[in-house]
């Protein structure tokens, strides 16, 4: 007989309410009752049942037997009861984790008492590297993995930031690896989390819904509980690949399942699981998780909201957000880094920043600004233009092909901004966050083009109220601005400037680093027969 889940018949939740993290999946959950092949139990709603009336589990055996084209329909009524009988099953499933799960300093016992390091070569002093090569490594070394996600620059940019500390702090003492648990671990649908994202943002409606209607922890929680029956599994997998001492999570989606797979074997006393927070200000709940060891928080606001979420003093830190180590050199005079850079020395400079894949109104926003800064009645030029394109050739392509009559860099993709920035004298971008935190240590002034509904619409008012920036969308507007800057308003230019150092945290990324060392450093003076598991 197979398992059912009912309650009152006064509603229904479908497949898009467990996969409401993954909208542009859970559009497609109705047309195929092969949505979930490969997750394990399958789930379908037999026919008979009628609509909305209860969930039912299948055998492999009895797939294709008599099913609805809806796969999944629990009904719930104003009752709790269905709640019981959903975190019932869930626990249940949940507890379905490899036993044999080894860790680099977290060994476990098996229920016949064995000992058991893991099952693989990476139980003994072997490392697996960002592409999945064996690497040897000292035994002594502690691992750190960093869970991320490609949705959007930033949370990479923040792994990559804090690998770059702890190898400038420590060296061989600690080996890091960056890794997206969504893509790189979990089956399909749950590994298309990057590409829903992009799809997502791109029709900025859908991602303000998605959002939003993700927020309340009713909601966010049940669907982790849920999808962590499909993937705790593999979840475990993937933590065991890399044996951490530390896992550092960068990427709201990855709390939850990871610390649920951690509960279930008892690890999170062996284990040092912390969060770095990534949004400067409207961050979604998903971030905060009572669980963790640490939450490192880049601003006030940010802590407020993770103290509110339920997590102790003890817990947060507001160090800042965390950017290359590269941005807490010595900066060059501002003339020397134009010459290197090839541009004029002289004249005032404004940076124009398409993100990562050179998205936004850039051109409009560069034609704009060749017109305003291009002074007819002189017959010279005011300032000069860097555009940074990012990974979009033809945006490059096509301002190339521009006669332009001052002086303009344009760019691809850049990995030395600091030198850049350093160049620059402001800088027009979108709201991302760190392109925000990297701008305010180089003392840029800020006009913010655009941003993402939700997570991003906080750094708006985060900019403007501090007096380090400004915000429009028109490029006309945009250019008017930098023109001022440039000429009658310099003093306006400069006061921002100084605003924006005062917000600036350039050794955020180094306190992150260390202070987690300084846990390592409180875990290993507990004894170790005080955490040994049975």
């Amino acid at each position: 007989m197979p398992t059912s889940i009912s309650g009152a018949n006064e509603a229904s939740v479908n497949i898009n309410s467990i996969l409401s993290l993954f909208p542009l999946l859970s559009v497609k959950s109705h047309q195929s009752s092969t949505l979930l092949k490969p997750l394990c139990p399958e789930i379908v709603v037999p026919s008979t049942w009628g609509p909305a009336t209860g969930v039912r589990f299948i055998s492999p055996q009895n797939k294709g037997r008599n099913t609805h084209k809806s796969l999944v329909s629990c009904s719930y009524g104003a009752g709790a009861g269905w709640m019981y009988y959903f975190n019932k099953f869930v626990r249940l499933h949940c507890e379905r984790v490899p036993l044999s799960i080894g860790f680099a300093s977290s060994s476990i016992r098996a229920a016949d008492g064995s000992h058991d390091d893991g099952g693989d070569s990476t139980s003994k002093g072997v490392g697996v590297d960002d592409k999945g090569s064996q690497t040897k490594c000292r035994e002594s070394a502690k691992k750190v993995l960093i869970l991320m996600s490609d949705t959007g620059g930033g949370h990479r940019a923040s792994a990559e930031a804090i690998k770059a500390a702890f190898e400038s702090e420590f060296g061989d003492e600690y080996q890091v690896f960056v890794t997206d648990l969504w893509k790189d671990h979990t089956p399909w649908p749950f590994n298309q989390i990057p590409r829903s994202y992009s799809f997502l943002v791109k029709h900025g409606t859908l991602w303000k819904v998605t959002f939003h209607g993700t927020a309340p922890r009713i909601v966010h929680q049940t669907n982790f509980a849920a999808t962590s029956t499909f993937v705790a599994r593999e979840v475990a997998k993937g933590l065991m690949k890399y044996q951490p001492d530390i896992i550092i999570s960068v990427h709201p989606l990855m709390q939850h399942v990871p610390l649920r797979v951690l509960r279930s074997k008892g690890l999170l006393k062996k284990i040092l699981f912390t969060t770095v927070i990534t949004d400067l200000s409207t961050c979604h709940p998903t971030w905060f998780h009572k669980l963790v060891t640490r939450c490192y928080c880049p601003t006030p606001e940010v802590a407020r909201r993770a103290s509110k979420a339920g997590l102790r003093p003890s817990q947060i830190r507001v160090y800042g957000l965390p950017v290359r180590p590269s941005f807490c050199k010595a900066i060059r005079p501002k003339d020397e880094l134009r010459r290197d850079l090839g541009m004029d020395e002289d004249l005032p400079a404004v940076l124009l920043m398409g993100g990562g894949e050179g998205m936004g109104p850039v051109e409009k926003t560069a034609r704009a600004l060749g017109e305003t800064l291009y002074d007819e009645k002189l017959g010279e030029p005011i300032g000069q233009l860097v555009v940074i394109c990012g990974r979009n050739p033809k945006l490059a392509k096509k301002l190339e092909s521009i006669k332009w009559k001052m002086p303009v860099q344009i760019r691809g993709f850049e990995t030395n901004m600091e030198e850049w920035m350093g160049a620059c004298d402001c800088i027009i971008t979108k709201a991302g966050p760190g392109t925000i935190a990297e701008a305010m240590i180089r003392g840029l002034p800020i006009i913010l083009n655009d941003y993402i509904a939700g997570q991003e619409a906080g750094n708006v008012p985060y900019v403007v109220d501090n007096g380090a920036g400004k915000f429009s969308k028109s490029p006309k507007e945009i250019a008017h601005v930098v023109a001022e800057w440039f000429g009658p308003k310099a003093d306006e230019l400069k006061r921002m400037s100084q605003n924006a150092l005062k917000l600036a945290r350039p050794d955020s990324v180094f306190k992150i680093v260390h202070d987690l060392d300084e846990l390592v450093r409180q875990r290993d003076t507990v004894p170790q027969n005080a955490l040994s598991l049975t």
